[in-house]
């Protein structure tokens, strides 16, 4: 279970204190809060909710959930526009507190989508009375004040959408420790739009509650609703299935190539942190992360006989290695959702100075993705166990990639991968099994170069000679002891691969 930041239940118990103070003049004697009104939104968010958490009611929707939480804000919304802004808080609590929670801790987590929920509507319903909404809604047959009636409503939802915002942007600081700028990029863009329709379908609900018809009318505002949830529910369990080929690929890749198991995943990770660190909208961090995760995908087209023989490469041999990510490239041709992954799949392995393969790219030429791959591949393969080769401790492993920045690894990439380091800590699984008899170097000798006949590199010099120009890799036992710091990072993929 993740361990709550200090930080972050402070923040979490200044929201909830923050929300209670909203709700309490509701509670006053004297308040003259409509109860009903109340307890007929409150239900009616907590009813729409329910389903996502509820198995039985998911099944009937094709097995999955059918809404997430935040899909019938419009409900909230209404409450905003007809409700005095303590008693529109009090509707936000039953529904946020029965909603889905997809990560632990759950009890926390739905302590402060209550207390967000709250102090959100608050704002918005503080911001239509303020605005005179309840004026502009009309009350019977007395017909709403059109267009008039537009201003509030859009001034609650956007009220509504820059208060959830900034909370979310500030539990996203100091639960995950990210820079304010990085806590709040790109999450009011995401949410502007949603909101603006969740308004209208809110205003909707309100101009029918408060019609001649009664609450009964606004019901049906709520079945467009349903049905948009269900499309989006599909649209997720698309999503699922693709998820799921990515994990079947690349458990494939795990049995075909035993020495890197859980290798792929690590990388993913890796990827993340260095995407997160320079600032990379949300909806790009996925797709990074499946570009870490289904880099060597390609080694499937690699036979199992050259991924799995111990002694040194022929020229021929690394060759074939080496369209590992052409091959790559191929199989996620046609998975849409993928984006720059594939580009990143493709030339992870190119070097800021152009030695790198397939094509040689040099520089910005290389995507920005394989960049950020480049770097997190480089370093899980210098910190992982492995039977040919025992892990460098991850200081070890930072000097290499600061070392090769400029030359090999794009510099920002690996300054961002420092930082990331230094905020979240690296806790690599071991991903080969060192009583498996092999040939481990000794603790003074680092894995061997390409041309492990070369004279060794001196410290500060520069990338050893591209591919071309090296002769298959030498034997662990033949490579001489060298300082760690005068050892090139490795090629996860060709440099290591020749020893027993």
């Amino acid at each position: 279970m993740k361990v709550i930041p200090r930080a972050a239940r402070v923040y979490l118990g200044c929201a909830l204190l923050g929300a209670g103070a909203c709700a309490l003049p509701a509670l006053r004697p004297g308040a003259a809060t409509p109860w009903g009104t109340v307890a007929l939104l409150a239900v009616l968010y907590a009813l729409c909710e329910l389903p996502a958490r509820c198995r039985v009611l998911g099944r009937a929707f094709g097995g999955s959930a059918p809404m997430g939480p935040g899909s019938f804000f419009p409900v909230l919304l209404a409450a905003a526009l007809l409700l005095p802004p303590a008693a529109a808080a009090l509707t936000a609590l039953p529904g946020s507190l029965l909603a889905r929670v997809d990560e632990p801790p759950a009890a926390p987590r739905r302590a402060w989508r209550a207390a967000a929920t709250a102090l959100a509507v608050w704002a918005a319903a503080a911001t239509a009375g303020a605005l005179g909404c309840a004026t502009a809604l009309g009350h019977g047959p007395d017909a709403p004040d059109f267009p008039y009636a537009l201003l509030p409503a859009g001034a609650a939802a956007l009220t509504f959408c820059l208060a959830l915002t900034a909370l979310d942007g500030g539990i996203r600081a100091t639960a995950d420790g990210l820079p304010p700028r990085t806590a709040w990029r790109g999450l009011l863009g995401r949410a502007l739009a949603p909101h603006a329709v969740h308004g209208l379908a809110g205003l909707m609900m309100a101009v029918l509650w408060r019609s001649s018809y009664g609450p009964v009318s606004a019901l049906f505002v709520l079945l467009p609703m349903y049905i948009s949830c269900w499309v989006f529910a599909q649209y997720h369990r698309e999503r699922a299935a693709h998820q799921a080929t990515i994990r079947a690929l690349v458990q494939a890749v795990d049995i075909k190539d035993r020495y890197t198991r859980g290798h792929s995943e690590r990388v993913g990770h890796a990827s993340v942190l260095i995407a997160r660190e320079l600032g990379m909208a949300e909806e790009r961090l996925d797709v990074v992360r499946f570009a870490g995760i289904l880099h060597d995908v390609g080694k499937l087209g690699v036979p199992t006989r050259v991924l799995r023989k111990d002694g040194p490469l022929t020229p021929e041999e690394r060759r074939v290695i080496e369209l590992h990510p052409e091959y790559g490239h191929e199989m996620v041709r046609g998975i849409g959702f993928l984006g720059e992954a594939r580009s990143a799949i493709l030339h992870h392995h190119e070097r800021m100075d152009g030695s790198g393969y397939p094509y040689g790219l040099r520089g910005e030429e290389i995507p920005e993705f394989a960049r950020v791959v480049a770097v997190a591949d480089s370093f899980d393969a210098m910190t992982s166990t492995r039977s040919y080769s025992r892990a460098r401790p991850v200081p070890t492993a930072v000097a290499e990639l600061e070392r090769c920045a400029g030359s090999q690894f794009d510099p920002r990439m690996v300054a961002a991968l420092v930082r990331a380091l230094d905020r979240h800590g690296w806790r690599p699984a071991v991903t080969a099994d060192e009583s498996a008899p092999s040939a481990l170097p000794t603790p003074t000798a680092s894995p061997a170069s390409p041309a492990s006949t070369a004279p060794p590199v001196p410290s500060g010099g520069s990338v050893p000679p591209p591919r071309e120009a090296g002769a298959p890799p030498a034997r662990a036992s033949e490579a001489p002891p060298a300082p760690a710091a005068d050892v090139p990072a490795e090629d996860p993929d060709v440099r290591s691969r020749g020893r027993a």
